[in-house]
């Protein structure tokens, strides 16, 4: 099909943009399932339409807590330690042991990125519940004149009070790594508690078997096709020389070369028009 909807579809398109069936295309099956999850990983980890933003609620455990405030001194569970030696001049060999708290939560292993993290910051000064709080106050005055309220005067107020909330109350750090597959909450993880819910801000990679327009993409056929015609020729490179009958000789280099050339133009494509371009870290 010119326009694949699954994985097999996919394969036998590239298989057809490569000369199949007139062609013999020299690639194992298992090579081509192999090649199928390499485009399809690329794919998700640097195109922008092969994520998407997801809001995930996670609800708080005792177990987390335990976990996050377990101390090395005590043998807390979950608690890892590494010893390293160093030869320092003038001293000798010095050993030093290191601990780790596990203060970290599984994350699903479709999230590629997270951006930050809601609620577990948020201070109970704040909370609309709290008469005595600044917020509060001003909000139960201002509804009641609603009719007569400028929003200037109103939305002025409330910048004000997010400006606030931001140098006063310092924003936790987060740490999470796609091979972790672990979101480290660097938080006093006594102040939470248990059956607490926080949010989670994140990318997850799209599912093709969910969401079968992703074989259809564009750059996802051009890439499959290209890996498949490098692989053609790889397999091919040790068959440099042999003439078949008929006098046709093989030439699995020049296929190899321009299954590179392709390649690095896809890739370069990718770069200047499909891949979100990297933020600044502010310190």
């Amino acid at each position: 099909m010119a326009q694949p909807a699954s994985r097999q579809e996919l394969i036998d398109y590239s298989l057809r943009q490569l000369g199949a069936p007139v062609l013999e295309i020299n690639v194992a099956e298992e090579q081509l399932q192999d090649l199928m999850d390499d485009a399809i990983q690329f794919y998700q980890e640097r195109h922008y339409d092969g994520i998407t933003e997801n809001f995930l609620k996670y609800q708080i455990t005792a177990e987390d807590i335990a976990r996050g405030t377990a101390s090395a001194e005590a043998g807390g569970v979950g608690v890892s330690s590494t010893t390293a030696s160093t030869d320092i001049p003038g001293v000798g060999i010095t050993t030093f042991k290191y601990h780790q708290s596990s203060n970290y939560l599984q994350i699903p292993p479709n999230v590629i990125g997270v951006k930050k993290i809601y609620r577990f910051d948020t201070s109970k000064s704040m909370s609309m519940t709290n008469m005595f709080s600044f917020k509060y106050q001003l909000v139960l005055n201002d509804l009641y004149f609603w009719g007569r309220t400028e929003l200037l005067g109103y939305t002025m107020a409330m910048s004000y009070l997010e400006t606030m909330n931001y140098l006063l109350n310092t924003h936790k750090r987060i740490r999470f790594n796609i091979r972790q597959d672990r979101l480290y909450l660097d938080v006093d993880w006594n102040e939470l508690s248990a059956d607490e819910f926080i949010i989670i801000d994140c990318y997850t990679a799209l599912n093709p078997d969910d969401f079968t327009k992703v074989y259809n993409d564009r750059f996802v056929k051009a890439y499959l096709t290209a890996l498949v015609k490098k692989q053609w020729g790889q397999n091919l490179l040790k068959f440099q020389g042999v003439k078949l009958p008929g006098g046709i000789e093989l030439n699995g280099r020049q296929i190899y070369d321009d299954a590179m050339s392709d390649l690095s133009a896809i890739k370069d494509d990718m770069q200047s028009t499909y891949e979100i371009p990297p933020f600044d870290m502010i310190a």
